[in-house]
């Protein structure tokens, strides 16, 4: 009787030694989602402020700064439901102004163009990397939170379901091969 209930608490310890650190995995893998995600919001931010900057720096044609200027600003002011959308646009609208390279030669000639023009190449580099780091963290939370034992033992509590950052970040020709700074 006695061996029965050593080898019952055993067991029961053995079940809450595992459930805790399932707990504590699931708990680490959503800080570090909230820390890609911090690090994305960053990226997009930099490449927003970088792209609003060069618009109205006055070294690109007028269009060409009015569409940057709007996407980039409506890029920093979008609610996290239109985010992502916004950030897609701007994308777009970095294709759409710095398709030909020759744009970036303009760019380049001006004063501190060059140096605008790294900038923006980083910060448009950077992005993709940042998305990323975030989407694979949100894929490996899923993937523990899918689990049977996860489910049944509510380890996840209250915490939200997380969710990619799923935008259109290809960068520019003319930027993508660009040295950037920083």
């Amino acid at each position: 009787m006695t061996a029965t209930l050593i080898w019952i608490a055993v067991a029961l310890f053995a079940i809450g030694l595992y459930l805790s650190w399932t707990a504590g995995r699931l708990d680490r893998l959503h800080a570090r989602i909230d820390a890609a995600r911090a690090a994305l919001d960053a990226q997009l931010l930099r490449r927003a402020s970088v792209a609003q900057e060069l618009a109205t720096s006055g070294v690109l044609d007028p269009a060409a700064s009015i569409v940057l200027y709007e996407a980039a600003h409506a890029a920093r002011q979008a609610d996290e439901e239109h985010r992502e959308v916004a950030e897609s646009e701007l994308s777009q609208a970095l294709r759409a102004v710095f398709g030909e390279p020759e744009q970036m030669e303009a760019v380049g000639e001006a004063p501190g163009g060059e140096e605008a023009a790294g900038e923006l190449a980083a910060a448009v580099r950077r992005v993709p990397m940042a998305r990323r780091f975030h989407n694979d963290a949100v894929r490996a939370a899923r993937a523990l939170r899918r689990h049977r034992t996860v489910r049944w033992f509510r380890l996840a509590g209250h915490a939200p379901f997380p969710m990619a950052f799923e935008m259109d970040d290809e960068p520019p020709v003319a930027l993508a091969d660009r040295p950037g700074s920083g």
